[in-house]
């Protein structure tokens, strides 16, 4: 524990606030489509979206993150001062935090990467100049608002549109149902074993070979398909009203729904809660000697970090749930977990092909994306018009509010 100097009580209570607006903004879009769909009350999403997080960021958060984020700008450009750097990364996590707030009030829900990557690249070129900032990085950004939502978008259209001709367009659903269920369960739990193992909850160490990986995912999967059979109980008589086999299906999608969002929810707390804690961490180890691209991260750090994400959550996170649940497109268990199970898939196949892939988009494109295989009817137009505002803004206000807040912090400390 550091000395409590007045510095490291700002970087602190900066760090809560970061982690509070991620909690209400990042967070929520693992849930949103949950709460949308009824499959979970909006009570019981916050407690099982806080418990996977608060997992995730404490357990599998790991002990080393990045003090710059993205390495978005070259430390060197100013001589290893390490009060400069702080009061930087102290600036950026309130710039960041204060739009995320706003984000929120309006309903947007923004990168959280994307806004603490805006703000520490505007107080890099206020300090460093031009030169000072890795272009390139922010020029895979830009890319990532297209890419994301598009592979978002067409994952979960076709899983959708799989999912409807083979079972709501059959003449049985329910016994039709029963057939496919199982093989959607193992694909399920296949996809969530190889993210774990291969693309690797990075901090706990689980990068394993891709054959071997794909091997154990695929044994993991066909168990868990096998084990779904017994599960899938007459309650409802094969012959029943189809509007009765329909809601029945969706009983049981309700479940795959929860599942593939507990999981995002993980992972997010995983690898995002660094979003918080680095930039904090870095403010902390001010006088410590030089900083390095990367600092230590002590586990009440990660801990304080993964309270604060659960407050943001339980405190404010209904807004972008009730737009991502509610306000883009009308959401079911079955298109819900449509939406869920693409937005995993795409991490882990666009991480690992290195592609320039972000979380909330990528899940914005598969609501649209499912909502598309409905109809433009059936999609709310004008909320996504600003959603992607939302986006393209993000960066320039985030570098604009770091800028600001570094002038006037610098001669205050």
């Amino acid at each position: 524990m550091p000395e409590l100097t007045p510095f490291v009580i700002l970087g602190l209570i900066a760090g809560l606030y970061m982690a509070w607006t991620i909690g209400a903004n990042d967070v929520a879009n693992a849930m949103g489509t949950s709460v949308g769909s009824k499959a979970l009350t909006l009570g019981t999403a916050i407690i099982v979206a806080a418990v996977f997080e608060f997992c995730g960021a404490f357990l599998a958060g790991g002990h080393v993150a990045g003090t710059i984020r993205g390495e978005v700008v070259r430390l060197g450009a100013f001589a290893d001062e390490s009060h400069t750097v702080g009061v930087g990364m102290l600036s950026a996590l309130v710039a960041a935090a204060i739009w995320l707030h706003i984000a929120t009030w309006r309903g947007w829900p923004v990168s959280t990467t994307h806004a603490i990557i805006g703000a520490v690249a505007g107080f890099g070129v206020f300090v460093g100049g031009l030169g000072a900032v890795r272009w390139d990085v922010i020029l895979r950004i830009a890319a990532s608002w297209v890419v994301s939502p598009f592979l978002g978008g067409v994952m979960a259209w076709l899983l959708f549109t799989i999912v409807r001709k083979l079972v709501f367009g059959a003449e049985r659903p329910l016994q039709r149902a029963r057939i496919v269920t199982p093989v959607i369960v193992g694909a399920v739990a296949a996809v969530l074993t190889l993210s774990m193992i291969y693309k690797g909850l990075k901090n706990l160490r689980l990068d394993l070979p891709a054959s071997q990986a794909f091997a154990y995912s695929v044994l993991v999967g066909v168990v868990a398909a096998l084990g779904t059979v017994p599960l899938l109980r007459r309650r409802v008589a094969a012959d029943a009203p189809y509007d009765v086999q329909i809601q029945a299906v969706e009983r049981q999608f309700r479940y795959l729904q929860v599942v593939t969002a507990c999981y995002v929810a993980f992972a997010h707390g995983s690898n995002d809660a660094a979003n918080a804690v680095g930039p904090m961490a870095a403010v902390l180890n001010v006088g410590r000697g030089p900083l390095g691209e990367r600092v230590d991260v002590p586990a009440w750090v990660m801990a304080f970090g993964g309270v604060g994400i659960v407050l943001g959550l339980a405190t404010y996170g209904y807004k972008v749930i009730y737009t991502i649940g509610s306000k883009i497109t009308e959401v079911t268990p079955s298109r819900g977990f449509a939406m869920e199970f693409a937005t995993a898939s795409v991490v882990l196949f666009g991480s690992k092909l290195g592609l320039p892939v972000s979380t909330t988009h990528i899940l914005i494109g598969a609501v649209v994306g499912v909502g598309f295989a409905r109809g433009m009817a059936a999609i709310n137009t004008r909320m996504i018009a600003q959603i992607v505002w939302s986006w393209l803004v993000t960066l320039p206000v985030c570098a604009t509010l770091a800028a600001i807040l570094y002038a006037l912090l610098i001669r205050l400390l």
